[in-house]
């Protein structure tokens, strides 16, 4: 490597940063190595939006852009936050990197605008990043590759905590010739790669490492290599987000005759507009194209007046962190966005249907009509004719000798206490009952969510209904048995003490007019035949017509009744659903609604950050 030695008294103008013997170093270059070295406050200092020096003095206020940034790194970091638990580290990976970059760039300096000159072997580039620095800095020749590590060069002070960030040492860092055309360039940091097509693995590792953290990039291209397609496929067509902070300069254009140059030009922003890169014409936002030579200059002056306007407007920084989140924002897009899905809710109707199925698991539907039976059946005893009920008494103590009754008998007095159990094929149904109602909300949930959210209800559902069979079942036991078993006492309305004593009154009669006809009879008393048969033929007539009409009153209050028992059940069963089952599921997708909000933050610079480079 050559360099250019021109010294006055102590002062040095070689392009050499790194000296042999120590020089004394301003405050500003001390301020920024301390930054370069402070890795970790640094990105205390990015992540709470103070500048480079920590937080100790007024940072400049932020403009539009770096606000709208901030925004976006903001909502992209409590994306990462918020889908940890949902989505695995690879997926992440990604904006975790852009965050962790985001986070160093913006806690150095922001008066600096680092420039990466790339291209492949023999582009010239570095012809060009010599011609630019006006001294000769990087090597050049026939032999290649030339250029064996990134070689930087800085137009001011206070860039060593940037070139620390890109592990350029000190040996390698470079000053330009103090002209008054460097003067223009002011604040930016020109560095020139390995060539990207090297045969060494170690070249291309470098060009990859840089061109991932530096502001800016001018890719250098020749006449015979413009259509490369590892230029092309592996470093443009990627990148084809960042245009604003592109430049593509056709190098070598003195070879070519005539309007050759020109037609190679359009060519190659044919390519690029391939490639999927908005070109900057006509003062539309996008990258540069120009064509120049190096050699000899022809072309440089309007590629250092381009730089010299770009580094001017400090915005580089931002426009690039910008443009990786957008490509992050892309890449994230299928695991955050569901096509043609408004939003994710469990609706009204797929609500209903959960709990109809819930109900008809535990039975409410017929505990209902086990409590309205029951309610009837107690109506008939206490309004039924008293004879009918010494006929259900009879009936209830030779109950016993019927086949049932022996079988029930030989049971409690066998050797072990019989334990009534429901039959295995109904327990079956009702637990197939129990996991379809939960498989359908779940459908119903995640329709049109993207696949990760999707798989995320789903297990939130299963886990839900994971002991909801049995829960349901132990709602059946000690809500229905209470409307279930016979001899359960349903409330009985104002009127049934009425139609028992009616009904007594009618039994009474009967009895009166029995008892004075029988006293007839035995000559007690006077013979009069019609009045105790009328007596008793009132009395035979009316207990009938009585419990009839209280049958018939009956039905309205014991199908209220059995409609009460079954609403219980049915809200017993919703409320465990929803505790289970629709809760957990609705935080989920209260969850993702919320990530959602984040992305749409994220991805709101997806039409690039406008920039004021004509």
């Amino acid at each position: 490597m050559t360099a250019l030695t021109d010294r006055t008294d102590d002062r040095w103008d070689d392009g050499f940063i790194a000296r042999s013997r120590p020089r004394p170093v301003d405050a500003g270059e001390e301020d920024a190595a301390e930054a370069g070295d402070e890795g970790d406050e640094a990105l205390v200092r990015a992540v709470s939006g103070a500048g480079s020096d920590g937080g100790k003095s007024t940072a400049p206020p932020l403009s539009p852009e770096a606000q709208a940034l901030r925004q976006r790194l903001d909502a992209l970091r409590q994306l990462v936050g918020l889908s940890r638990t949902r989505l695995d580290g690879k997926t992440l990976a990604e904006a975790g990197r852009v965050l962790d970059e985001a986070a160093a760039r913006r806690g150095l300096s922001p008066q600096h605008t680092v420039v990466a000159i790339a291209g492949a072997t023999g582009s010239g580039k570095s012809t060009l990043f010599n011609s630019l620095a006006g001294v000769q800095i990087s090597e050049t020749g026939l032999r290649r590759p030339t250029t064996a590590a990134p070689i930087a060069c800085s137009w001011s002070d206070g860039a060593a905590g940037l070139l620390d960030r890109l592990e350029i040492p000190g040996r390698l860092r470079r000053r330009p010739r103090e002209t008054s055309e460097a003067e223009a360039l002011r604040g930016m940091v020109l560095v020139d790669l390995p060539d990207l097509d090297s045969a060494l693995g170690a070249h291309r590792d470098h060009v990859d490492r840089v061109l991932a953290l530096v502001d800016a990039v001018v890719w250098v291209v020749d006449p015979e290599k413009y259509a490369d397609a590892v230029l092309h496929e592996r470093y443009l067509r990627p990148l084809a987000g960042h245009a604003e902070v592109t430049f593509v300069v056709l190098n070598q254009v003195d070879r070519l005759p005539g309007e050759a140059a020109d037609l190679v030009l359009d060519d190659l922003r044919r390519l690029l507009d391939e490639d999927g890169i908005a070109l900057g014409e006509h003062g539309e936002p996008g990258a540069t194209v120009l064509g120049l030579s190096a050699l000899t200059g022809d072309g440089v002056g309007e590629l250092r007046e381009l730089l010299g306007q770009f580094t001017q407007e400090k915005g580089a920084a931002t426009r690039r962190i910008s443009a990786d989140v957008d490509r992050a924002a892309v890449r994230l897009r299928p695991l955050y966005v569901a096509d043609g899905h408004a939003g994710p809710e469990i609706g009204e109707t797929a609500r209903a249907e959960f709990e109809d199925r819930l109900a008809e698991a535990v039975g409410a539907c017929a505990a209902g009509l086990a409590a309205e039976r029951a309610w009837r059946r107690n109506a008939g005893k206490a309004c039924g004719t008293p004879w009918l009920r010494l006929w259900r008494w009879y009936e209830g103590r030779r109950a016993p000798r019927t086949l049932a009754g022996l079988a029930a008998l030989a049971a409690i007095g066998g050797r072990g206490q019989a334990v009534p159990q429901a039959p295995v094929e109904e327990e079956v149904t009702a637990r197939q009952r129990v996991e379809q109602a939960v498989r359908v909300v779940a459908d119903e949930a995640v329709a049109g969510l993207p696949q990760p959210w999707a798989q995320a209800v789903r297990e939130t559902a299963v886990r839900g209904a994971d002991g909801l069979p049995e829960a349901l079942d132990e709602i059946a036991v000690t809500l229905g048995a209470a409307v279930a078993v016979p001899n359960a006492k349903p409330p009985r309305p104002a009127w049934w003490p009425v139609a028992v004593l009616t009904q007594a009154a009618m039994t009474l009669l009967q009895i009166f007019g029995g008892l004075w006809l029988v006293g007839q009879i035995v000559g007690v008393l006077e013979p009069k035949l019609m009045p105790p048969v009328l007596l008793m033929v009132a009395g035979i007539i009316g207990g009938p017509l009585v419990e009839w009409a209280c049958s018939i009153a009956a039905r309205g209050p014991a199908r209220r009744y059995g409609q009460d028992a079954e609403r219980k059940l049915r809200e017993a069963a919703a409320g465990c659903g929803r505790a289970r089952v629709l809760e957990p599921v609705a935080a989920e997708l209260l969850r993702y609604r919320e990530v959602r909000e984040q992305y749409a933050t994220v991805a709101a610079g997806g039409s690039r950050l406008s920039t004021t480079r004509q």
